[in-house]
C-alpha cells in the first residue's frame, strides 16, 4: 500500500533543508489522533472520520491501527537517520565538526518535525517484532553519534568516560525537544539547535565558547 516516504537529498547540505512532511491524508489524520489521544486511546473509526472515509476503505490502505503507527514511526526514524548520516559525512575527518553537525541535525529534526517525533514514545504499544525492527532503525542515530564521540575521545577532542552512555544521554536530551517545542515560540529551530550544540559540546568537554 502507498505510504509517505522520506527521500534522501541530492547533496550533503540537504540535511538542513525541511520541506513539507508529505504525509498521506490517512497518515496525517492518524498522526493527529495519536498525538491527541495516544495510541491506546485512538480508534480506527475516529481516524477514518477525520479523513472522511469509511473504516473498510481505511483498512484497504493500512492493515490495522498498529500498521498506521508503524508507518509514522518508520517515516520519522528514516528521515532523522539519513539527516544524521549526511551530517556526519559532510564533516568527515573532523570529530568536533561531525559532532556539531550531528547534534544540529537531530535538534533540527525534532523541532521541524515535532508533530511526528513526539509519537516516538508510543512505540511501547508495538508488537515485539515491530518493536525490534523499529528499535534497530532507531539505533542507527545512536550508533553514528557514538562513533563520532569515540573518534573524538581517542584523539583528545572530547573528554568523556563512556562514549555509548554519553551518546544515549545527549540524544535523550535532544529528543525531548519534540515534547515541548512550538513553532510560535521565541526560538527558531536553528537558534535552538545552536544552543543545544553549545550545551552538548560542554557535556563532552569541548568548551564551545572558547573554540567554536
Amino acid at each position: 500500500m502507498a505510504q509517505a516516504s522520506a527521500a534522501e537529498p541530492d547533496t550533503e547540505s540537504g540535511w538542513r533543508e525541511f520541506g513539507p512532511l508529505g504525509l498521506t491524508p490517512i497518515l496525517d489524520a492518524a498522526l493527529d489522533e495519536f498525538r491527541e489521544s495516544g495510541f491506546h486511546g485512538a480508534t480506527v473509526r475516529q481516524i477514518a472520520r477525520r479523513v472522511g472515509m469509511t473504516v473498510p476503505a481505511l483498512y484497504y490502505h493500512h492493515e490495522n491501527k498498529e500498521g498506521l503507527l508503524v508507518a509514522l514511526l518508520e517515516l520519522g526514524t528514516g528521515e532523522v537517520a539519513w539527516r544524521v548520516r549526511a551530517a556526519a559525512r559532510e564533516a568527515q575527518g573532523n570529530p568536533r565538526e561531525q559532532f556539531v553537525s550531528v547534534i544540529e541535525a537531530v535538534v533540527l529534526h525534532m523541532a521541524y518535525r515535532f508533530r511526528l517525533a513526539v509519537i516516538d514514545s508510543e512505540m511501547r504499544y508495538l508488537s515485539p517484532s515491530n518493536r525490534r525492527r523499529y528499535g534497530a532503525r532507531r539505533k542507527t542515530v545512536e550508533n553514528v553519534l557514538t562513533e563520532v564521540i569515540e573518534t573524538g575521545s581517542a584523539d583528545g577532542t572530547f573528554r568523556i568516560a563512556d562514549a555509548a552512555e554519553t551518546s544515549r544521554a545527549l540524544l535523550g536530551m535532544c529528543q525531548s525537544v519534540a515534547r515541548w517545542y512550538h513553532p510560535d515560540g521565541p526560538l527558531s529551530p536553528e537558534d535552538l539547535a545552536a544552543r543545544y550544540v553549545d550545551i552538548t559540546l560542554m557535556a563532552v568537554g569541548a568548551h564551545p565558547r572558547l573554540r567554536r
